[in-house]
């Protein structure tokens, strides 16, 4: 946890889960400059934050934890960042329900006078956001947006010109930029082309000529990633009434495949990011019905199992946390793994070969069996003891 000095006053901020082991912040210089331009402290008069303003991809909550005397609405993808809000809420003495928490799943509010963009990493995201939030916005909306300049490119500038109105930016401070966009209510609100549905290819097992949904901003979201790919192509085997997870499940690719393998089995669909968990259940549903025996989780890793309960659980973690490479949300889930697997239950893991897994599934669990690999992946096998 670190200070955080604004112009609304010192904020005790941190990420979610709070490890002291964890040493990023939970704000950088694109949330400092938001905030000392909307205070007027940039050379610029304040912004009037009229009305309730509407964040949409504060990563942590400092934008809202700041601004929450403006009882603003926030809106985010992340479940772990909504956690670390709530904390960050909480710690600030910002009384429940003075800041409204909607995900990019909700609907948004039907008005919005200000509108703050925190880039986020993935463009199809943003996309969708703007298209579902233009029809709220109207010509006297102030609508500012923020990034580091490595988040902000030629194609973000003009998501924003097409869809809001014409668009500027301010000069780079600390390796951040502003976003200005103008409302133009001439400009047609069209719909989001979000969700994409295609359909795979023959040869990849159990899901061939399956289709897939995938909501904006899921990772490799119009084509299967080589990880994926190389994990199908090597399912483990399970029959009759079997407990699996497709933990960090993305389009939900992988787990629909051991349900299609193993129609008896019981699928648990479960990631942080409240669009991957809706993809998942659509490609789920498209390819098992209605019917089919599935729960979908919005949340951190496993922490929502009960111990002891799983038998089989599939995984392709990923090693970035926004624009951070770190191992700590694969070491997460593999922790969260061996508390959820039943003794026997086994954890099949897909990695980049440099990232060194089997070294941590060794220290957590034991062991560690190499099951396949290539040049570039390896698929690792480890068992509850």
């Amino acid at each position: 946890m670190e200070t955080f000095t604004t112009p609304w006053g010192e904020l005790e901020l941190s990420r979610y889960p709070d490890d002291p082991r964890n040493l990023l912040r939970a704000w950088d210089a694109a949330d400092d400059y938001l905030l000392r331009h909307l205070a007027g402290t940039d050379d610029a008069p304040p912004v009037p934050l009229t009305g309730r303003p509407v964040v949409f991809g504060d990563r942590w909550g400092a934008l809202v934890t700041a601004l929450a005397a403006h009882r603003p609405v926030q809106i985010s993808d992340s479940h772990l960042g909504r956690q670390a809000t709530r904390a960050n809420l909480a710690r600030a003495g910002v009384a429940e329900g003075e800041v409204e928490l909607l995900t990019t799943q909700d609907p948004p509010p039907e008005r919005i006078d200000v509108l703050l963009v925190r880039v986020p990493k993935s463009l199809a995201l943003l996309e969708d956001q703007l298209h579902r939030l233009a029809p709220a916005v109207h010509a006297g909306t102030v609508v500012v947006g923020t990034g580091m300049v490595t988040d902000i490119h030629t194609s973000t500038l003009r998501l924003f010109e097409r869809i809001i109105g014409p668009t500027r930016t301010s000069l780079a401070v600390r390796k951040a930029r502003l976003i200005f966009c103008t409302p133009d209510p001439a400009l047609p609100r069209t719909a989001s082309p979000w969700p994409l549905r295609y359909a795979l290819e023959e040869g990849i097992g159990p899901v061939s000529g399956r289709t897939v949904t995938n909501h904006a901003g899921v990772f490799c979201a119009d084509r299967l990633d080589i990880g994926t790919r190389f994990l199908l192509a090597h399912l483990p085997p399970t029959t009759g009434a079997v407990r699996i997870a497709d933990l960090g499940c993305g389009n939900g690719v992988v787990g629909t495949a051991a349900a299609l393998a193993n129609p008896a089995a019981e699928l648990l669909f479960t990631d942080e990011s409240h669009q991957a968990v809706a993809s998942a259940e659509a490609t789920f549903r498209d390819a098992l019905g209605p019917a089919a025996k599935a729960t979908f989780t919005v949340g951190d890793a496993l922490a929502g199992v009960e111990p002891g309960t799983l038998d089989v659980v599939l995984n392709n973690p990923p090693f970035h946390s926004h624009q951070a490479t770190t191992d700590a949300t694969a070491w997460g889930m593999f922790t969260s793994a061996r508390r959820a697997l039943s003794p026997g239950g086994e954890l099949w893991v897909v990695g980049n070969r440099h990232l060194g897994y089997h070294v941590k599934l060794k220290k957590l669990f034991g062991n560690c069996e190499l099951v396949a690999s290539d040049r570039k992946f390896v698929l690792l096998r480890a068992v509850r003891r």
